[in-house]
């Protein structure tokens, strides 16, 4: 038989950082969701700030009803992300149940979790963006149903953005949508921007967007405004991070007002 192993305890403690990560992000994500991590890691994420993520329970189809199922599980996803430790910021990464349960409600249930966190919602961080960008005038892309789709149009029209166009793709699961090629969405950026647009704004979290901005730009012309993408933006600025990433698209080169 094996004697035992002498382990032998330090007599000193070593000193301890204030934090493993500068800053910090958290997300509460879909369960279905195939894109938002990917993307916040691409965008976000570096040495100097840490995303830490939270899945709730989320069942397709994505309608107004389902989506809306969501909001009582905000609260304690939010108090999964590092228990009784600040944020710097957090992020719902979903844009139609921000829209169809109210970036309030959402920002109420995230800070019974996390009192004083800002709260960054997908449509909340499009209207910013959008507005960062002077856009007044906009074409709207989404992968949804019509009926799905109805509340964004409210949305941005109760933000004062004149709505030149919307186009809805018709799904009504997010794991199809996040199966969309990205040089798809360059296509259908095209054949979804007005002329009198000012810029385009694509809709879901689900979508590979962020990876089609630039295509997307080059092919209409004009700003794109995108879930993921503003709401890394977003985040970043709420970081402190205003280093601009023009690989993201336009919107990545300005700052948050």
């Amino acid at each position: 038989m094996t004697a035992p192993v002498d382990i032998r305890l330090h007599s000193t403690r070593p000193a301890l950082d204030a934090r493993p990560l500068e800053k910090r992000v958290g997300l509460i994500i879909l369960a279905t969701d195939h894109t938002t991590e990917p993307d916040f890691r691409r965008m976000v994420a570096d040495d100097r700030i840490g995303v830490y993520v939270a899945r709730i329970p989320y069942a397709n189809p994505t309608t107004p009803d389902n989506l809306r199922k969501m909001r009582p599980s905000l609260t304690a996803g939010a108090a999964l992300i590092l228990p009784d430790e600040p944020l710097d910021a957090i992020c719902y990464s979903c844009t139609s149940a921000s829209v169809v349960i109210g970036d309030a409600e959402i920002e109420a249930a995230v800070q019974a979790a996390k009192p004083g966190v800002p709260v960054v919602t997908p449509p909340m961080a499009g209207v910013r963006g959008l507005k960062a960008l002077g856009a007044r005038t906009i074409s709207i892309l989404t992968p949804y149903t019509v009926e799905t789709s109805r509340p964004m149009s409210v949305y941005f029209a109760a933000h004062g953005f004149e709505i030149a166009s919307f186009s809805c793709l018709g799904f009504d699961d997010d794991r199809e949508m996040a199966r969309i090629a990205p040089a798809t969405l360059v296509d259908l950026a095209r054949e979804s921007t007005d002329a009198q647009a000012d810029a385009l704004f694509v809709s879901c979290t689900a979508l590979r967007a962020a990876l089609a901005v630039v295509g997307m730009e080059e092919a209409i012309g004009r700003p794109v405004v995108t879930s993921n993408q503003a709401t890394a933006w977003n985040c970043l600025r709420l970081c402190g991070d205003d280093e601009p990433r023009a690989e993201f698209g336009r919107l990545m080169t300005l700052p948050l007002k």
